[in-house]
């Protein structure tokens, strides 16, 4: 049988045509890291290179070259930040997470100074205002910059931006403490027998056994013991997800959604104390609340308007939601016989899937025949080249730039433009790695010259399983995850800003998933799965019924999950906003949410948003995939429904969206993109036109 790392490298080279080696290099492509150690040198390269620039500036009459060598800065440091933030999550070897993360530390304790240096901000106010820049991007540049830097309490006096500086570190060290009792306290759940777990889910959990007394008609026994075989269902997210999808015993769901939305317990009160920190600094920087220090800069930039869209959301949802839950009931008292049960939160992933495969004869295993990852990859291929042009080949790598075997690298190539980026993949689960699926930025792209462009580098990472060692075969919803995932991909490749600081991802957070959630839609459209999904026994298309009974299967219950979209960041908004006494209450607040703004029970002793990491990474700005969701239905029903494979829908795209990153102001390239009506006024900030999203789940 074919070694893991080799059958990988077969399904990339199935997938990607490939061009020649290059020298050898350390972790990502910068020499640096060739060792664990290198992390140590590259914040120092970064730390003394941004000195330098310091220095170069302090003595730069106003002009368009304080902003370009800021962002210089801004290129050296962010290339520790992030490349220390993908090793930290997916790197096997624990030297080099551990280097990784003290680079980290010194690199943020480096940013803090930089934040906070006079020098600096002194000379991007003074670019900015003596009317020296002469491109929109540049003066746009300024402009974040100088928010930025006043964000950090750069204008504040002495004392109170000490205050700031500690503040920040402690949100720096909650935030880090959080995600880090996630995943490294997820609980577990012991399920004997064996047989409550259906046969074909029992490999994903541990096998355990226990000695319990036989029976009094066993009791032949002298030793009068039996040995029992058990589970260990340990209660990640994604375990827990798989269990009460799949498990039809309900007194196992039940356990595991009360472990799984329980644990970890610490982080009831380092929550606690993020609100209370989040808290001061907002007001220290005279805001009411960490919300509207959050929004203020962003598109949305008012905490009222963005509450208000979301209540009058709620409520435009509801009669669906409701009229949902009750199918979802009346289904769970025929299948149980009984005509007064209750729907428990427990019951909801299971009781959809079911009736989600009674009413269309879905057969999991069928569809994910037509899904296997080499196959997926050729789909990639597909929307790049048919929409831009553009074609992926894979790159063989030098010794020490990958950090696994599994790993393969990509360039991004088009015949008359050369290469346009480079794409790290990482995309099966291990021991260790980040659970989940996310975009990586290693390296922006930015202007060095007239002719010389810096490439961006990305990674892909994923955490799909691979039971035959060969290729894993997936599922609807993760070729879905995959699309989604290469659309922020596809935003990092195909931006051409003059600065890295707005290159691809680098955008105000209210837009920054609209790319992720447009490319979903292209997994669902029977016209671009056909191109890829082939029966890899005969090679035939995947049928057009089966695609339609996937797009009817998710068209069920479309208000619940959007429901429970809009409960999330009502939640959010809601624990980092205003109130009136401290510490506030989050298991009560959420609880009494969660009965507000959707039909479900909220079963006592449970915590769910304690391992609710966007509370970290999204705070106060879980709104925004609300906002790209209504972006993206637009966009795909307004530009790309039509043709969705066409060069001339990748054009529009590209030229009018993708290229600019951050480098234009988000209202003003939404309303040039779509027309005055995808965004308007309310309360005094900015909201999103619902109608193509409410077109789409049926309201």
């Amino acid at each position: 049988m074919l070694s893991r790392a080799a059958s990988i490298r077969r399904v990339a080279v199935a997938a990607f045509s490939t061009v020649a080696a290059k020298p050898e290099t350390g972790l990502y492509g910068f020499d640096v890291l060739r060792t664990a150690k290198g992390f140590r040198r590259f914040v120092d390269d970064a730390i003394e290179r941004s000195d330098e620039l310091v220095a170069y500036i302090a003595q730069l009459p106003p002009s368009a070259e304080i902003v370009r060598s800021m962002d210089e800065i801004s290129n050296a440091v962010c290339s520790v930040i992030d490349s220390a933030e993908l090793c930290r999550h997916t790197h096997p070897d624990r030297e080099f997470v551990d280097e990784a993360d003290k680079a980290s530390m010194r690199i943020y304790e480096h940013l803090q100074y930089l934040n906070t240096n006079t020098t600096l901000y002194n000379a991007i106010l003074k670019a900015e205002s003596e009317g020296v820049l002469l491109t929109e991007e540049a003066r746009r540049a300024a402009t974040t910059l100088r928010v930025d830097f006043e964000k950090g309490g750069i204008h504040l006096p002495k004392d109170k931006l000490e205050h700031v500086n500690q503040l920040n570190l402690e949100i720096s060290q909650l935030g880090r403490k959080f995600n880090e009792n996630v995943m490294n306290k997820p609980g577990f759940v012991d399920i004997y027998p064996t047989s409550c777990i259906p046969r074909n889910m029992q490999h994903h959990f541990k096998p355990i056994h226990r000695i319990k007394p036989r029976g009094v008609e066993e009791q032949s026994n002298p030793m009068g013991t039996t040995r029992q075989n058990g589970l260990r269902i340990i209660t990640d997210s994604g375990t827990l997800s798989s269990a009460l999808r799949w498990v039809s015993d309900e007194e196992v769901r039940r356990q595991v959604y009360m472990v799984g939305n329980s644990e970890p317990h610490e982080n009831i009160v380092v929550l606690d104390k993020l609100i209370d920190a989040r808290d001061e600094l907002a007001k220290t920087m005279g805001c009411k609340s960490y919300c509207d220090f959050a929004i203020r800069p962003n598109m949305a930039s008012s905490t009222d308007a963005v509450m208000s869209f979301l209540i009058d959301f709620s409520d435009t949802v509801r009669h669906k939601a409701d009229e949902e839950f009750k199918s979802i009931q009346d289904f769970k008292r025929r299948i149980c016989n009984e005509k007064s049960a209750d729907l428990e939160p427990w019951d909801e992933d299971y009781f959809i899937g079911v009736m989600r495969s009674s009413v269309h004869s879905l057969d999991v295993s069928v569809v994910a025949s037509y899904f296997p990852l080499s196959r997926c990859l050729k789909g990639l291929n597909v929307l790049v080249e048919s929409l831009f042009g553009a074609t992926f080949h894979q790159i063989p790598m030098g010794d020490g730039e990958s950090w696994h075997p599994d790993v393969i690298k990509l360039s991004l190539h088009h015949p008359d433009e050369g290469d346009l980026g480079f794409m790290y993949l990482d995309l099966y689960s291990r021991k260790g790695k980040y659970p989940g699926c996310a975009h990586f930025a290693i390296r922006g792209g930015r202007r060095l010259s007239d002719s010389n462009y810096q490439l961006p580098i990305i990674a892909l990472v994923c955490n799909f399983s691979s039971s035959n060692k060969v290729t894993a075969r997936l599922s609807h919803w993760d070729v879905e995850t995959l699309f989604h995932e290469f659309g922020h991909a596809l935003h990092s490749l195909l931006s051409r800003t003059e600065y890295q600081h707005f290159s691809g991802t680098r955008v105000a957070l209210d837009v920054a998933e609209t790319p992720s959630n447009l490319f979903e839609l292209y997994a669902w459209d029977y016209r671009v799965l056909r191109k890829f999904a082939l029966d890899e026994t005969t090679g035939d298309p995947i049928p057009e019924k089966l695609v339609k009974a996937l797009n009817a299967s998710r068209n069920m219950f479309p208000a619940t999950e959007l429901q429970r979209q809009i409960f999330y960041s009502i939640m959010d908004l809601t624990l980092f906003g205003e109130h009136a006494s401290k510490p506030i209450d989050t298991v009560s607040t959420v609880a009494n949410l969660k009965r507000k703004h959707t039909c479900w029970n909220y079963v006592e002793g449970t915590h769910w948003h304690t391992r609710f990491t966007h509370l970290i990474n999204y705070g106060a700005g879980y709104y925004s995939y609300l906002y790209a969701r209504c972006f993206a239905t637009t966009i795909w029903q307004e530009i790309c429904q039509d043709d969705p494979l066409s060069r001339s829908t990748g054009s529009t795209l590209r030229d009018k969206f993708l290229q600019y990153g951050g480098a234009k102001d988000p209202s003003a390239l939404l309303k040039d993109f779509l027309g005055d009506s995808i965004i308007r006024n309310s309360g005094g900030g900015i909201i999103p036109d619902t109608s193509s999203l409410c077109k789409e789940v049926g309201l």
